[in-house]
């Protein structure tokens, strides 16, 4: 058992109020026990710790200076917020963190009233805060009243189109708000692009307050005809010094850099711009991920995600796998057949690691691209690159690539143009809760002109398809995955370009058939088994593909069995849907099929164990069951034999 850290101060903090009567120094040692207690508790819960601990002085200063639930305190992404939920009356919480029935591991407004806004994705923080200051503006009268409005992004997070777009309306409209610019140099991977570049001129070179400060108190000594000129000379050394504050352009006052772990000045700054500030105010801190726990900042990561690990060594308590995981098989595969055709080339939004193209760009360096968290652009850049001849595989989370649905729809399949989509993190994905989990997908890349749309069932079938996506030109196609381990079957040395549109039998039974898309096919086979005890011997098929559809698999199917059930972890609109069209246009429930289609249920499934998530979901080997018992009648009758 880790020991839990000595915590006299941050023991007497109930609410962010209790901060206010404590002085700096006070601060401070607040800040360094909540450091430990942030550390004590993922140790036992697994998480987020790179990012909060980069923050622990940040939160401390925030809600010391601000008014909060009143203002309006917004984390962008919100993985970061760890601190900020044991400050603000979770702490007792705090070790159910991503557990079921426990905190999540994100903001939530219905967690918390010091939750404004909920998020687990980027870049929405600035759209958000603005939101909250034109609502106040306009006499809005949510509980608690409306005040400042703060939000707090990474500058990985800064590298998606929507924080400028907020920026620049925030700049044009000119409400009093705050962007805390929290200036790791790292968001998951390491930051890409001219962005963190620019933003690592500004803290190299000399500070622009410095400037700013020294040539407007030089500039108030000149006569006033002299002052406009002398103005227009500052302006110029600041351009000359800083290559320019893109920020002051878009209508923001900038304030930093600051040092982020330097409590005095953090408090000072903090304090300033909340007296003074009556417009958009950009204040630029620089933190470090990790921040005050070694084997943290060692790791490659900074301890962005970690499972339970032991304090002292930072050693992680991770079980054995027993079969590779899904995205390693994806990512070994995609190097296979590269290496033997060089017009394979991978991109990936911010998350080489989480998609294995970290593995693929050891390998080929120059053909892997990592676009920042930018999902939009992503998916447009892979579409130019397959009009100009190459084969890109666009490789995402599936929750992630919503981001960029109207570059898949307007810039890929209306142009038939062969983009792959490889799409991990398919389904339920467990701690990290309804935000990242891939229940879309299905249903809106299946319904575009064109697109082919599989999903493995294995391991070994995963290896299939990514051969099928590299050998298919005709158009886009996508393929997706889930998290985690496989189930441990034989893999191929190759894989073999699947025909399009075919399915397979996995095995032929009677009176019922079930119709499986994706990895459920290892719970249905557990419940033909089961069934089998009760005297019932179900068909199973993997359709593999959900656009399009195996017809004439389905339509015996149809023929041959009293039921069809279909199975798929995705949400309704999606493969089964397709499958009844399929069948009422051909008139099947005319002649009396019984039909089923197991989806996840239409609603938002909180954190869990990824078991869990399915049993709440209903899509285990006991529902799969229950379902073919109920399709048959066998379920009201008991005992009844088929």
């Amino acid at each position: 058992m880790n020991t839990r850290p000595e915590t006299p101060l941050l023991d007497r903090v109930h609410s962010p109020a209790d901060l206010k009567r404590l002085t700096d120094p006070q601060l401070k040692q607040v800040a360094d026990e909540l450091r430990a207690e942030t550390i004590s508790a993922v140790s036992e819960t697994g998480g987020h710790l790179g990012a909060g601990l980069g923050v622990v002085e940040l939160t401390v200063a925030l809600h010391a200076i601000f008014d909060t639930p009143r203002d309006r305190l917004i984390w962008d992404v919100s993985h970061q917020s760890y601190p900020h939920k044991i400050l603000t009356g979770r702490r007792d919480r705090i070790r159910t963190l991503r557990m079921k029935d426990g905190l999540s591991g994100f903001t939530k407004r219905s967690e918390s009233p010091y939750d404004p806004f909920g998020a687990a994705h980027s870049s929405t923080s600035i759209s958000a805060a603005l939101g909250f200051k034109v609502a106040q503006d306009l006499g809005g009268a949510p509980d608690p009243a409306l005040g400042d409005a703060i939000a707090v992004i990474g500058d990985g997070s800064m590298s998606a189109g929507m924080a400028f777009e907020a920026m620049n309306n925030a700049g044009h409209l000119g409400k009093r708000l705050f962007v805390i610019l929290n200036d790791n140099e790292m968001s998951i991977a390491p930051p890409t692009g001219a962005l963190s570049s620019y933003l690592s001129r500004l803290y190299t070179e000399r500070p622009l307050q410095d400037l700013k400060a020294a040539a407007k108190g030089a500039l108030s000594l000149l006569p006033p005809p002299f002052q406009e000129g002398a103005k227009r000379a500052k302006d110029m050394l600041k351009h000359m010094t800083v290559g320019g504050t893109m920020f002051e352009e878009l209508g923001f006052k900038y304030v930093g850099p600051v040092d982020g772990h330097d409590m005095d000045t953090l408090l000072a700054v903090l304090r300033t711009v909340h007296d003074r500030a009556t417009g958009p105010t950009l204040i630029h801190v620089l933190t470090k991920k990790g921040k005050g726990y070694r084997p943290a900042e060692q790791a490659m990561d900074k301890g962005h995600a970690t499972a339970k690990f032991d304090v002292l060594t930072g050693k992680q308590q991770k079980a054995p796998s027993n079969a590779p995981s899904y995205t390693k098989v994806f990512a070994q595969s995609l190097i296979q057949l590269a290496e033997g055709d060089d017009k394979i080339v991978a991109v990936t939004a911010a998350m080489p690691d989480g998609t294995g193209l970290n593995l693929f760009a050891e390998r080929f360096p120059t053909r892997c691209f990592d676009v920042g968290i930018a999902e939009q652009h992503g998916v447009t850049f892979c579409a130019a690159l397959a009009a100009g001849g190459m084969k890109p595989f666009c490789t995402m989370y599936s929750t992630f690539l919503q981001r960029g649905y109207d570059q898949v729809v307007h810039d890929v399949a209306l142009q038939g143009l062969p983009v792959r989509f490889a799409i991990d993190r398919a389904g339920l994905v467990g701690a990290d809760g309804a935000t990242h989990a891939g229940s879309f997908d299905v249903a809106y890349l299946a319904n575009l002109p064109g697109m082919v749309v599989m999903a493995a069932a294995d391991e070994a079938e995963l290896v299939h398809m990514v051969a099928t996506a590299a050998a298919h030109d005709a158009g886009p196609i996508a393929f997706r995955f889930p998290r985690g381990e496989g189930v441990g079957v034989e893999m191929p040395e190759r894989g073999t370009p699947l025909e399009i549109g075919k399915g397979r039998i996995i095995r032929e039974g009677k009176r019922v058939a079930i119709l499986s898309f994706g990895t459920r096919l290892a719970e249905v086979m557990k419940a033909a088994e089961a069934l089998d005890a009760r005297g019932i011997s179900p068909t199973v098929a993997d359709a593999r593909f959900a656009k399009p559809l195996d017809r004439d698999l389905i339509l015996r199917l149809a023929a041959d069995h009293e039921a069809l059930i279909t199975i798929e972890e995705g949400a309704v609109g999606g493969f089964g849907s397709h499958v009844a069209q399929l069948l009422a246009e051909e008139g099947v429930f005319d002649t009396g099929l019984r039909f089923r289609s197991m989806v996840l249920p239409d609603v938002f499934i909180d954190q869990a164990s990824p078991d869990q998530m399915y049993q709440a979901a209903g899509l285990t080997a006991a529902d799969i069951e229950a379902k073919v018992l109920d399709a048959l009648g066998v379920a009201r009758i008991g005992a009844k034999r088929a």
